[in-house]
């Protein structure tokens, strides 16, 4: 399988490059940050997509404060746009979409924002009201739109937090001198490795159609139980079933059950 990656420089991207390769795949790389081109323009998306059998894209501006709001929503929706409209005119009948948990509104929204339930599952309505979010969800609706025109498989992929090494440590420190410090992104994490794993499952899986699937560590970041830390953090949020100890309070079976997948990687 001939695989194409974008955003190949990114954290996740660069680890998704070497996983894919490690496991026998004929990987393509594309990223802004080199002479690859930019996928908001067509012909660049064409050149990039000729003989592959398969894309990864995970492309994007990944926060919504270094750019403009326009530049962030227009580039990541606009090039999801292109990407999987022309794979799907290419005849390419599976593409991994890299969503983000901020699809659900949480992480970046200025209003604090809690889950109306735990555990938060892949059909949370949104609730944010910031660009990176708005720009993940348009392009998960994207992903159900050119899966239904071109009948092929567009598995988006829910990521929260991704990191390792001084990466992780740097992110776990100020939560474990204040859990508040990782209210908005609910304490869910997952290491890069698992990330590039879950990647590399979701463009064999036997899905059809283009399900969204959340893949979290089965653990917080935080020090404290889950449960005590929703109660404090996020009092009105029905707690539909506790977590125990240390649990996530994302639902992440349907990553276990549709990609057969399972986190390998811990902190604690």
């Amino acid at each position: 399988m001939k695989v194409l990656v974008t955003g190949a420089s990114g954290t996740l991207g660069t680890e998704v490059v070497a996983h894919l390769r490690s496991v026998g795949l004929d990987v393509r790389t594309h990223d802004r940050a080199g002479d690859s081109g930019d996928l908001r323009d067509r012909s660049v998306v064409a050149a990039a997509l000729d003989g592959v059998d398969a894309v990864v894209h995970a492309a994007a501006i990944p926060e919504p404060i270094s750019h403009p709001p326009h530049e962030t929503f227009g580039n990541n929706v606009e090039t999801t746009f292109h990407v999987l409209d022309q794979a799907g005119r290419a005849g390419i009948r599976r593409v991994v979409n890299v969503s983000s948990a901020s699809a659900f509104g949480f992480a970046w929204s200025s209003r604090s924002v809690s889950p109306v339930s735990v555990p938060v599952t892949d059909e949370h309505p949104y609730v944010g009201d910031d660009v990176y979010g708005l720009s993940k969800q348009v392009g998960e609706l994207i992903a159900a739109t050119a899966s239904r025109q071109w009948d092929m498989t567009v598995v988006s992929l829910r990521f929260p937090f991704i990191g390792s090494g001084e990466r992780l440590r740097r992110h776990l420190e100020p939560i474990h001198a204040d859990p508040g410090a990782d209210r908005a992104g609910l304490w869910a994490w997952l290491h890069t490795l698992d990330a590039a794993r879950a990647v590399a499952a979701a463009l064999t899986a036997d899905v059809t159609g283009a399900p969204v699937v959340t893949v979290a560590a089965p653990d917080t970041t935080a020090l404290e139980p889950t449960a005590d830390l929703l109660r404090r953090f996020h009092p009105n949020t029905k707690i539909e079933r506790e977590p125990a100890g240390f649990d996530t309070v994302f639902d992440v079976t349907r990553g276990y059950d549709l990609l057969d997948y399972h986190p390998r990687h811990g902190w604690r």
